[in-house]
């Protein structure tokens, strides 16, 4: 029988971070020069496996599929095989996924901008280009430094800057965010870490 390679380990088609990642692990005993090709297919197109051109022969072990996927409301999955020279190992398939109902969140960058009487914050999100349309929203939360008593803005849109009238604040007030998104429920990341600010300090 022909040699063959070793085949790629833990293929997993992994959503994270707004992306939909295919990531594997070199097969045991696998020789150093070795390179790796993915193909992917969707559930509206059954048994016809489509190159990816920006993975093919590499070494890295994985590839982001996030905007190859010409459907991202149809389950997918991917498949890859390790090659070295005339070597070739088995394809190895990963589970199939949705990037609408299985795309996981990041929590949002802020933007915080202090004016005389009013703090701007806006939500920056690490978004793909062909995802920048989906509707993302993020929920804002204030809360003085110390206290359990939050104040939440919610389902603001990505793009939309959210204006705090800080006239009546005085001390240090904390801001965190998530991401929202709805697909048959709503979604969220987790919070992002708190950016806190001193408001009207007399010093």
């Amino acid at each position: 029988g022909r040699i063959q390679l070793p085949p790629p380990q833990d293929v997993t088609l992994l959503s994270k971070d707004f992306d939909l990642i295919l990531t594997w692990a070199p097969g045991e005993g696998s020789p150093p020069d070795v390179t790796y090709t993915v193909r992917y297919e969707s559930q509206d197109l059954m048994d016809k496996w489509i190159k990816v051109p920006h993975c093919k022969n590499i070494r890295r072990t994985s590839c982001n599929l996030t905007c190859v996927l010409p459907n991202l409301f149809v389950k997918a999955r991917a498949r890859v095989k390790a090659v070295s020279g005339r070597l070739q190992s088995p394809w190895v398939e990963s589970q199939f996924k949705e990037y609408h109902l299985d795309v996981e969140l990041a929590p949002p960058v802020l933007n915080v901008n202090i004016k005389e009487n009013f703090i701007r914050v806006n939500a920056s999100f690490p978004l793909a280009a062909c995802v920048e349309s989906f509707s993302w929203t993020y929920d804002l939360n204030l809360w003085e430094a110390g206290s359990e008593d939050k104040k939440t803005y919610e389902r603001k849109f990505r793009t939309e800057t959210v204006a705090i009238d800080t006239t009546a604040l005085r001390g240090n007030y904390c801001l965190s965010a998530r991401s929202s998104y709805e697909s048959v429920e709503f979604k969220h990341s987790p919070f992002s870490q708190p950016v806190c600010v001193l408001l009207n300090h007399k010093g």
